[in-house]
């Protein structure tokens, strides 16, 4: 089974550039986020055409966060993070499908830093944490999929001493990070590229793809439970180099089926 990730950066004006890539890769689960569109504007009919069904918490302008299957129904169990009721930024939609319960997520961005953005950065990552590690002791096999905006070492940016004042290279946000991996997940594209270099993101800015200037900030995160059927993990990171296409690219993995 072939799950990916994939910050679209507006799923409307970037929906040739989906429908190419899935069509060519064929994933059979997709976690997107950046979708800049209200419910109603999500283009759920040219995506259903592929074959995929989905789920989604769209917002206007910015954010919004989506679940699409073709390998059986995709059975929602949450959207939002708990620990917030004032919190009405759509960030994170969990749902079970086919066996594994999902949740993709969009993490806020953060800068500038310090500041109240910052701030909120680090309050909702507390809460993940805190969501997470109740994910975790459910025994049960299960994904965290998305856009954390977090280089998690100096291996996932291009020249870190360029980035040591921004948000996403904080050392309490890195240090947030290093906290949800002990609590037992595993970064499937570090745990197959050891040592790599290896980038999810090219800013629009300075010929940065050309350049491979980029960094590496969509994870897949695996449970306890799922880690041992993991077989591969990779960057389509061509679909960068596409014409009108976002500055982020599409991050797979690779399951066995469950014995």
């Amino acid at each position: 089974m072939k799950i990916a990730t994939y910050n679209v950066n507006g799923v409307n004006g970037r929906l040739p550039v989906l429908l190419r890539w899935l069509q060519e890769a064929g994933p059979d689960i997709v976690c997107l986020q950046e979708l800049k569109s209200p419910d109603e504007r999500f283009p759920a009919q040219p995506i259903r055409e592929l074959g995929y069904d989905a789920i989604w918490q769209g917002q206007k302008s910015w954010n919004g966060v989506a679940i699409l299957s073709r390998v059986g129904e995709i059975h929602e169990t949450r959207r939002g993070l708990p620990g917030d009721p004032d919190d009405r930024h759509s960030r994170y939609i969990e749902a079970a499908v086919n066996g594994i319960l999902i949740g993709a997520l969009y993490l806020p961005n953060g800068n500038p830093r310090p500041g109240p953005k910052f701030d909120y950065k680090l309050r909702w990552f507390e809460r993940l944490i805190e969501h997470a590690r109740g994910l975790i002791e459910t025994g049960l096999p299960v994904m965290l999929a998305g856009d954390f905006n977090v280089m998690p070492t100096d291996l996932d940016v291009y020249k870190p001493e360029r980035w040591l004042d921004d948000a996403l290279f904080a050392p309490d946000v890195r240090a947030a990070y290093s906290r949800l991996l002990d609590q037992g997940w595993t970064d499937t594209l570090r745990s197959v590229h050891p040592g790599e270099t290896i980038y999810t993101f090219w800013d629009y800015f300075r010929n940065a793809y050309a350049r491979n200037a980029g960094l590496r900030i969509d994870h897949l995160l695996l449970s306890p439970a799922l880690s041992d059927r993991l077989l591969d993990a990779q960057v389509d990171h061509h679909v960068r180099g596409w014409e009108k296409t976002s500055d982020h690219a599409p991050v797979w993995i690779e399951l066995a089926d469950k014995a």
